[in-house]
């Protein structure tokens, strides 16, 4: 196991440069935040409908270090491999079972870290909640940590799929009440325990969506 890479400049001046244009921008505001763990290890666990997604979670759970799993694809130059990694993501590879990024999730778990996961893999193209990904049940499962539920409305009225700049459209991001180990082991045990796992993260994500 090795040792968690700490926060260089670049990560908390990063999100404060996102947070601040966001809140100008898009008027950004959260609700549930009492619902974070006063510490890690935990997952917080959200919708995605957006490039907007990430930073902006990222940026609000400020002054909290959070580390998510991105796909490798996304680092296609040295600049942004650079910046991945001060950003501490952790690629992922959606092409196979990237078992060496599972790895390294339930790694930063063991370390008390907290990791961020979109359960759906890649962005909504309608805004609509899309079915998790394989592997996330398992994970969660094997992790034994909390979830913490999160959804994003607005970013997907602000830069959905297929558009290159955002326009300004109000943006709430809503924590919900964790996800315990308990709830996940009383889903059932061996395989059928994983798909359990990933669907009850997605009932608890869709709940918090506006009625």
């Amino acid at each position: 196991m090795t040792a968690l890479e700490q926060p260089t400049w670049v990560y908390p001046f990063v999100r404060w440069l996102v947070r601040r244009a966001a809140r100008t921008w898009l008027g950004v505001s959260v609700t549930g935040r009492a619902h974070l763990p006063a510490q890690g290890p935990y997952i917080v666990a959200a919708n995605h409908v957006s490039f907007l997604d990430p930073p902006i979670l990222g940026a609000e759970l400020a002054p909290i270090t959070i580390r998510f799993m991105a796909r490798d694809t996304l680092m296609g130059n040295r600049f942004l491999r650079w910046l991945f990694r001060r950003l501490l993501c952790v690629p992922l590879d959606r092409t196979r079972g990237d078992l060496a990024a599972l790895r390294r999730a339930l790694d930063t778990l063991a370390q008390g870290g907290i990791l961020g996961l979109f359960p759906e893999g890649t962005r909504s193209p309608d805004g609509a909640l899309q079915p998790a990904k394989g592997g996330i049940g398992f994970l969660v499962a094997k992790a034994g940590v909390p979830v913490v539920p999160a959804y994003l409305d607005g970013t997907y009225q602000a830069l959905p799929k297929g558009r290159r700049w955002p326009r300004r459209h109000p943006v709430t991001v809503r924590f919900g009440p964790p996800i315990t180990p308990a709830d996940i082991s009383a889903l059932g045990a061996g395989k059928t325990l994983y798909p359990a796992a990933a669907e009850l993260i997605m009932q608890r994500i869709a709940a918090l969506a506006p009625q």
